[in-house]
């Protein structure tokens, strides 16, 4: 029998329990459930996968596209403070209200049959994204992927223009341990006919040769596509589109032109149904805003906040931060999940640390803070080491420790950010 709750908390609580694992790969319960719920919109669909970046261009596609005029939905995920980062209408976290009558609503469905279909949390919450984006008459949706693509919740959802930011190694448990593996799993998010982008500028075989293979009007990164800039503005070439005298975004680090390309190019195959102006571009690149991506929190020491969490994302981190400037010492607040690659991840950032704080992290999948230390030590670093309980302890003693010139970064899951945003918030 369907279930009603009066609070989000609760409504959580119960999804959460709702099937014996987190992940789940499959279409065929989802699939189901969606048919259910007999949920439809007019609003065009844009789909983003990938590895790493996906945040961003969900993000600047958002702030475009408002710009431009447009009502926008967006569902992203994992949050970091609160479930309602993970729905957006215009701009705006969905309020608890919305998704208590969304999630009631997937309750129904998924019960409609009789015996009710187990999904996983994931695979609700996009779900009750879905139903609630098609009760507000909006004229763009764009879904980000959880995990891969192919076998990805979202995936139900038919898009009208894909995407995938780029292919690295990550959840190999889940997706294959190649790129090539991973890139097949990725490009399951294309369609026949439909377009395909890809602002990998090195694409694995497996997801060129699917797109083909399907029908897909794929375009590639430096192929159909590209960016050149300089000290103060850049400029997008398309297939048959250029904007040129761009500012740059506003999300911090040398990898967002990459995206950003990769978000106009998305917009170029869509002109005829979204139309976007030259001013609705600037000021979307201008004014994007996303959280924990190479987020600089004002004051002193700098505190820098970034959910890398693989070591293609530490690599980029460590790039941006060797790009910041001087800094005497740099404070490392770190803790990771135990099904990440670990090694590769702090490989990148040993030359930019100068003393590790390591963290605990709540729930199964967390590496504790002692094996951090324990690969620390393997790798022979000289920075000092110390662990604590959790990232706001780790996050605590930092601040005590540096000098007000020094540098903190917090890095490794979106958990330990989190646990710093709010002790950082509640200083």
């Amino acid at each position: 029998m369907p279930v009603a709750f009066a609070t989000l908390e609760a409504w959580l609580a119960h999804i959460e329990a709702q099937h014996s694992r987190p992940i789940d790969l499959g279409l065929e319960r989802v699939a189901r459930v969606r048919d259910a719920l007999a949920a439809g919109s007019t609003a065009r669909v844009i789909t983003v996968g990938g590895t790493n970046g996906k945040g961003s261009t969900c993000a600047m596609l958002e702030a475009i596209l408002h710009a431009a005029g447009y009502r926008v939905g967006l569902y992203t995920s994992p949050h970091l403070l609160r479930y309602n980062e993970r729905v957006r209408i215009d701009l705006q976290e969905a309020s608890d209200a919305d998704l208590c009558a969304a999630f009631a609503a997937v309750d129904a469905a998924r019960c409609a049959a009789g015996e009710p279909v187990p999904l996983t949390y994931f695979e609700y919450g996009t779900l009750a994204a879905w139903w609630l984006f098609c009760q507000k008459n909006l004229d763009v949706i764009i879904l980000e992927v959880g995990l891969g693509g192919r076998l990805d919740a979202v995936n139900v959802i038919e898009p009208d223009c894909s995407i995938v930011t780029g292919v690295a190694m990550d959840h190999m448990d889940y997706l294959g341990d190649t790129r090539e593996k991973i890139g097949f799993e990725k490009a399951g998010i294309f369609r026949a006919g439909k377009p395909a982008v890809c602002g990998d500028p090195q694409p694995p075989e497996s997801l060129v040769a699917h797109a083909r293979a399907i029908g897909a009007d794929l375009r590639l990164q430096g192929k159909d596509y590209g960016f050149a800039g300089d000290k103060t503005q850049w400029s997008f070439q398309g297939r048959a589109q250029r904007r040129n005298s761009l500012a740059y975004p506003a999300l911090r680090g040398a990898n967002q032109l990459l995206n950003a390309s990769t978000v106009l190019a998305a917009l170029e195959c869509l002109q005829e149904q979204l139309p976007v102006p030259m001013q609705a571009v600037r000021q979307g690149l201008m004014t994007v805003e996303l959280p924990a991506r190479f987020q600089v929190l004002p004051g002193r020491p700098a505190v820098v906040l970034d959910v890398a969490h693989n070591p293609q994302a530490a690599a980029v981190l460590a790039d941006n931060l060797s790009n910041m400037g001087f800094f005497p010492d740099t404070w490392a607040v770190c803790g990771m999940l135990a099904d990440k690659d670990i090694v590769g991840s702090l490989q990148h950032m040993l030359p930019r640390v100068d003393h590790w704080l390591l963290c605990d992290l709540p729930g199964p999948r967390a590496a504790s803070a002692a094996q951090l230390a324990e690969v620390l030590e393997a790798s022979g670093t000289k920075a000092s080491l110390a662990c604590f309980a959790s990232p706001a302890e780790a996050f605590a003693a930092a601040r005590k420790q540096a000098a007000e010139g020094d540098r903190i970064v917090a890095f490794g899951s979106f958990l330990t950010v989190a646990d710093v945003m709010r002790a950082a918030a509640s200083r």
